[in-house]
């Protein structure tokens, strides 16, 4: 997740590029991202963790893999988020949540066209879908009103857990149909094939390590599901904004949760196993250091 936003107004598209795995497990035709996304166009607890297994058992099966990036059980989740997300105080998460949900306004109008064509993927095909940091619940608006529509927000900071329900009922999503689960990206407590999507804005960005992640994306997908992206990358090396990034990275993750500047993450997830990636590239004059951005599908 960021902390950073300043003011303007451009975005562009800069290029398209799609990958596909060597060896697919299921065939499926490749739609140019341009075409499905733009028509042509164009990152407290004290030291308690809840851990909500009943409350989320009703809508997702929380039955644990046996894949290696996968817990095996609720205790090893747990041990999970707390190596890898150690309890901060209540004060601090509390702080960052409400910083986060005040502070992106402004980026968050400038992505809306493209976060309104990507998840316009989802209406009326996904019936169960996993969002990893979901954060304040920027992206519900976007999917959570169709109809007996079943949404699983996961993050580590349990504080976001409100305003991921406001930002549910705002978006027309009964609460008896969102669940918010406190736990890392990667260990995801939920069973193998058992949701239709995932999303993920502004995550792989600080998470620990990147490729469990998307492991386990591709893990609790559906055959056929789909992972939907948006995401900062470091610039071009030799360019004076990959030159601030590495100066300004390591600060930027201690006051940004872990936020990382310099990660190739469209790499990661086009070498993550999807059976196909679509994947474009855009510029955000409201992100400042945290350019360009990588967004797309991957379809399992």
């Amino acid at each position: 997740m960021i902390l950073n936003s300043s003011s303007s107004s451009v975005s562009s598209v800069i290029n398209t590029t799609c990958s596909s795995r060597k060896t697919p497990p299921t065939s499926r035709n490749q739609l140019s991202i341009n075409e499905q996304l733009c028509g042509g166009k164009s990152c407290c607890c004290g030291s308690r963790r809840h851990f909500i297994q009943g409350a989320s058992t009703a809508l997702f099966p929380l039955v644990y893999s046996s894949t290696p990036s996968s817990a095996s059980s609720p205790s090893d989740s747990m041990a999970m988020l707390n190596r890898l997300h150690p309890p901060r105080p209540d004060w601090y998460e509390e702080f960052y949540a409400s910083v986060m949900n005040s502070s992106m306004k402004s980026y968050e109008a400038e992505v809306a066209g493209y976060k309104s064509q990507l998840f316009d993927n989802l209406r009326g095909k996904a019936k169960k879908v996993l969002e990893i940091g979901i954060g304040t619940g920027p992206n519900l608006k976007y999917y959570a009103a169709d109809t007996d529509v079943q949404v699983l927000g996961v993050d580590p900071n349990r504080k976001m857990e409100k305003y991921a329900q406001t930002a549910a009922v705002a978006a027309g999503l009964p609460l008896t149909n969102f669940k918010f689960l406190q736990a890392v990206g990667e260990a995801i407590p939920v069973s193998d094939a058992s949701v239709d999507a995932v999303v993920g804005t502004l995550v792989l960005c600080s998470v620990k390590d990147v490729d469990m992640t998307l492991q386990e994306v591709w893990r609790v997908l559906k055959p056929g599901g789909i992972y939907l992206f948006v995401e900062h990358v470091a610039a071009k090396d030799g360019t004076f904004l990959k030159f601030w990034q590495n100066v300004v990275d390591p600060l930027q993750q201690i006051v940004s949760d872990g936020c990382h500047l310099t990660r190739q993450t469209g790499n990661n997830i086009s070498e993550a196993g999807f059976s196909s990636v679509e994947l474009g590239n855009a510029f955000l004059s409201n992100a400042s250091l945290i350019n360009p951005h990588v967004y797309g599908i991957a379809h399992k």
